[in-house]
């Protein structure tokens, strides 16, 4: 049962009214994520740009972005979120084996700076909420932040890092929204490692 209601079409305000029904006809449908925003007037105006801002074309690689973001999902076991970024990554080209991947942490197939991405996705979402400030100022470790400035150029890493950061805000809220699927199931093996496998903290080996 979700935390809170969700809002009716009806009773959206009209500041977000506009934007939302633009929503509903690029999905064919008015997600629930929107629909519990909904509750607080003039939010999801200012949410959804934000949202398109970071999602859209920018410098760093779709493929990069996509993946990142169903690894943010799946390391914080929201099946809600999940769903999402699945639909959005197959849309822009990411193959269902590709996911697969993903939730069973093979990631040899991918490029260097594809697993270099998901290794940094990961030490942001696991490692730096328990590493204290005495451990890393940045939370990070200093040879792996060494190398992604390396690899990536600055506007990348803002890219990078503004999204995997999305991605964990979006899906811990959804997660403990408990909201029902609006996009349809995930891929079954990615489906069944959200709801059935815990990703353990050496799962890129390291």
């Amino acid at each position: 049962m979700a935390l809170v209601p969700l809002v009716s079409k009806e009773d959206v305000d009209a500041t977000d009214r506009p934007l939302l029904e633009a929503g509903e006809e690029t999905f064919g449908t008015l997600l629930n994520t929107w629909l519990a925003i909904a509750h607080c007037p003039g939010m999801f105006s200012t949410y959804l740009p934000f949202i398109r801002s970071v999602t859209g074309p920018g410098e760093l690689d779709t493929r990069i972005k996509e993946l990142t973001a169903v690894h943010v999902s799946l390391l914080n076991h929201c099946r809600y979120s999940v769903s999402h970024r699945c639909y959005s990554a197959l849309n822009k080209g990411i193959s269902e084996a590709d996911l697969e991947r993903l939730a069973t942490g093979d990631f040899a197939a991918f490029t260097d700076r594809e697993r270099l991405a998901l290794r940094f996705t990961r030490a942001l979402t696991l490692d730096l909420p328990e590493t204290t400030r005495g451990q890393s100022v940045t939370g990070v470790d200093a040879e792996l932040l060494a190398q992604v400035r390396d690899a990536f150029t600055p506007r990348e890493l803002v890219e990078l890092v503004m999204s995997v950061g999305l991605w964990n805000a979006l899906s811990r809220f959804h997660r403990v929204m408990d909201f029902d699927l609006d996009l349809g199931e995930p891929p079954a093996a990615v489906d069944a490692a959200v709801t059935g496998v815990s990703h353990t903290r050496d799962v890129l080996g390291h």
